[in-house]
């Protein structure tokens, strides 16, 4: 017989059985076994953690006003995004419906249930992105006031170990319900095709492509939530940090984490829901796109199809030996620490190269060439994981010297900290792109697009650890938090502070691992679309391409402006607030009264809801507009554009603002030049909030940007498949049209309206029903309240009030 495109050749000549066309659900079989063993992990780990003492009154009392805070903001966000999944998820039946994809291929009608298929794709991504996030962030806010009982009666060890396995429930769930929701829908999509089986009995390949293409609109899916979680909790995370330390730190002068200050429950509820459930919506994204590309790229061998799914089930069980080995000793270094959690990454990383060799074996017996090549591509891409993340720990640690750099910059005063860490985020692109381009580079040469894609699925395969290490952070940044806020003994505070310290690297390491996967699922998900689009060839000398380039190249850019003016304007609204309370709230500088933190974590629900619109709006109109305006070629070309430009400003952003965070915590935990209180000190302070939304809002989101944007344009291909460049101009006009409505009502709502937060406290109106600073109105018949002006640098510090005297 003839070999049918899609199947491998020695499958026809041998016959071979499984898995060369058996039925799909072998296919998936190893990957639906293992994201079950991902899920029962998270389950044992929950038992585990509630294993642990949760401390005082006062310290649970805390950690419950963190989580309901965290459940509100969440709830908000999900409550405005269940709209747009609604109406994506329409839009997709009826387009889908009436122009079947199938039918693009096979020259026919069609299959006209493939609305079906790509709508419940679709709800099925953006409902268990959603889910993971909800799930780990539940966790990590019961496992807070954990880490603090255990960091107070235990000890560093114990209390690492406690804030690792909250940190693991985040990973283990969000790779459980990943592999879980794109395997399952794998093999529904499989169901009740209109093509038969071939004389061999086997699946015919053009089945295959078609459930992976339905696949494609899962992806989309994960990464609408994806987009607005990062975006929303970002800008809520940093609008209350911001806030909280630029009153309470700068103007005030009392500690980070002091509970006379309202914004610090704010503050302690934007780590979970920034870092938290933002990253896991982010990482769940890379993780089922990473397969989604691999498995578009396959065109219908079902080997090559299985063989990302074994790949991240295979990652699952090595993780999950992985964080057995993680541990330390009690009075560890900050190099220590870091070197307990890298022991687990290492060992998972091992077995997940001894597990893929036994996959490839069994895989590709027949075929051992093309076999060890793939192999090949799987350990360069987990071995440019790992560099990227050693990378980035050198930028980013205060053990090295680049941070070390930014903090005796400090000595000039806070100018020469930011010129010197934006000079470290540009240098700190180097390293990760020469690692980016060898992967690609070596891959490409070993196995074409495929190897491309494959190094992506092995450097996420551990993702079930390495989330584990980068979710650890917020744990133990609010473990410190409670410390402060109940009283406990500086001793208590020293052992969060190293964790909390070892949690800013493990972050920014994490960063730089979700930007070098973002950019190889990207890179694969791109040449997926070509594929799909019918583009065999790209002329980046044609006008039209590189005007695709150019406006691709331009989109991180705005996209990362609208995010930073949106933290700056959210920011504001929390400092008019926490001034108010100050000044308005009787004993509460002393001590003596409590603040209201609830209406600081009202206002930055609200705002950071109402912010994160317009950057998802352009983010999800941008490839439509330039896709059906113009067409798939410029569409390629916006495509390579924005991943190139959206690499390097994701990775600038995100190291210039761990660096700048970790040269602040060189000086509060070394001592290094005079030690907290200096001009030195204060000043770095202020590079910290500089980069505050540069590492957690802006930067992290660009990963999305461009990964959103891919897999719309894979769900779109189909339907501009073979168009000319302008053909159907007039279908671009509709987006354009939402695009611009989008903007006037943002503008009019929520952005004409500002602020100005250097107005006099009595020239503003008291903010019991404030929500936004939109809502802040001046008034000229206001109870005039005397607002003390701040105390001068060298004015003595009453010990007992622990403020400024006047």
């Amino acid at each position: 017989m003839s070999l049918v495109e899609g199947e491998s050749a020695w499958c026809v000549d041998l016959k071979a059985g499984y898995p060369c066309g058996e039925n799909p659900i072998n296919i998936v079989s190893l990957s639906l076994a293992c994201s079950g063993l991902a899920l029962a992990m998270a389950v044992w780990l929950v038992y585990k953690l509630k294993s642990h003492e949760r401390g005082s009154e006062e310290m649970n009392k805390l950690s419950e006003k963190i989580q309901s805070g965290a459940k509100a903001f969440l709830v908000t966000e999900y409550k405005y995004l269940s709209g747009f999944v609604l109406l994506v998820f329409a839009v997709l039946l009826i387009i889908y419906s009436v122009d079947p994809p199938t039918g693009k291929y096979d020259g026919g009608d069609g299959d006209k249930v493939d609305g079906i298929r790509a709508g419940s794709c679709f709800l099925a991504g953006a409902i268990l992105s959603a889910a993971a996030g909800w799930a780990g962030m539940i966790v990590a806010t019961d496992a807070n006031v954990r880490t603090t009982q255990a960091a107070d009666k235990q000890g560093l060890s114990v209390a690492l170990r406690v804030a690792f396995t909250g940190g693991a429930v985040m990973g283990f769930t969000v790779v459980g319900l990943g592999l879980l929701g794109v395997s399952l829908f794998f093999y529904l999509m499989t169901i009740n095709r209109d093509t038969m089986t071939n004389d061999l009995g086997w699946t015919d390949p053009g089945t295959l492509n078609a459930a992976v293409d339905s696949l494609a609109s899962f992806g989309f899916g994960a990464s609408s939530i994806a987009l607005f979680a990062r975006v929303a909790g970002g800008i809520y995370t940093k609008a209350a940090d911001v806030g909280a330390d630029l009153v309470g730190k700068v103007e005030m002068d009392i500690p980070e984490d002091d509970p006379r200050n309202p914004a610090v429950i704010a503050d302690n509820v934007g780590d979970n829901v920034g870092d938290v459930a933002g990253m896991g919506a982010d990482l769940f994204e890379s993780f089922v796109g990473s397969i989604i590309a691999a498995a578009t790229l396959a065109n219908g061998d079902a080997i090559k199809v299985a063989l990302p799914f074994w790949i991240a089930g295979a990652g699952i069980a090595a993780s999950v030996l992985g964080f057995f080995a993680v541990g330390t000793k009690d009075g560890a270094s900050q190099r220590q620490l870091m070197f307990a959690l890298h022991k687990g990454v290492i060992l998972s990383s091992v077995f997940v190269l001894g597990f893929s060799a036994i996959i490839v074996s069994q895989l590709f017996d027949h075929d051992t060439k093309e076999g060890w090549k793939l192999f090949a591509c799987i350990a360069i891409g987990l071995i440019a994981g790992i560099l990227i993340g050693q990378a980035t720990e050198y930028y980013t640690s205060y053990s090295f010297w680049p941070t070390q750099s930014i903090t005796q910059a400090g000595v000039t005063g806070p100018a020469t900290v930011i010129i010197q860490g934006i000079g470290i985020g540009m240098v700190s692109c180097v390293f990760p792109t020469l690692i980016i381009v060898a992967t690609i580079l070596g891959c490409n040469a070993l196995s074409g697009q495929y190897g491309i894609a494959m190094a992506a699925v092995g450097m996420l395969s551990t993702l079930g650890v390495t989330l584990a290490t980068d979710a650890y952070g917020p744990i133990a940044d609010n473990a410190g938090g409670i410390a402060e806020m109940a009283e406990l003994e500086e001793r208590v505070r020293d052992t969060t502070d190293a964790l909390d310290a070892l949690g800013n690297t493990t972050a920014a390491t994490g960063k730089g691992f979700a930007i070098g996967s973002a950019v190889l699922t990207s890179l694969s998900l791109l040449a997926a679309f070509k594929d799909k689009a019918g583009i065999t060839t790209v002329d980046i000398g044609d006008p039209v391409v590189l005007s695709g380039v150019l406006f691709g190249a331009m989109l991180p850019f705005l996209f990362a402006a609208l995010t930073m003016l949106s933290v700056q304007k959210a920011a504001g609204a929390i400092i008019i607030e926490v001034r108010r309370q100050f000044a308005q709230i009787e004993g509460l500088r002393e001590g003596t009264a409590e603040a209201d933190s609830d209406k600081c974590v009202a206002i930055s629900t609200q705002s950071s809801v109402e912010e994160m619109i317009l950057p998802g709006v352009y983010a999800v109109l941008s490839p439509l507009i330039i896709g059906l305006l113009i067409g798939p070629k410029c569409l390629t070309g916006m495509l390579g554009g924005s991943i190139a430009s959206g690499m390097m400003l994701a990775i600038m952003m995100a190291n210039a603002g761990g660096a700048w965070d970790n040269s602040k915590k060189y000086i509060e935990i070394e001592g290094a030049c005079g030690g907290k209180g200096t001009t030195t000190h204060k000043a770095c302070v202020v590079g910290d909030t500089v980069g505050d939304p540069f590492k957690d809002t802006s930067g992290p989101a660009l990963n999305i940007l461009i990964k959103l944007m891919s897999m719309i344009s894979l769900t779109i291909a189909p339907i501009i498949r073979g168009w000319e460049d302008w053909e159907f101009w007039y279908w671009g006009i509709l987006p354009i049209g939402l695009c611009l409505i989008a903007t006037v009502l943002v503008h009019h709502f929520y952005w004409k309206d500002t602020q100005d937060i250097a107005a006099p406290i009595d020239d503003i109106v008291k903010t019991e029903d404030v929500k936004t600073v939109d809502d802040v109105k001046a008034v000229e018949d206001v109870k005039e309240v005397d607002a003390p002006e701040p105390a001068a640098a060298d004015a003595p510090v009453d010990e007992e009030a622990g403020v400024k005297a006047e």
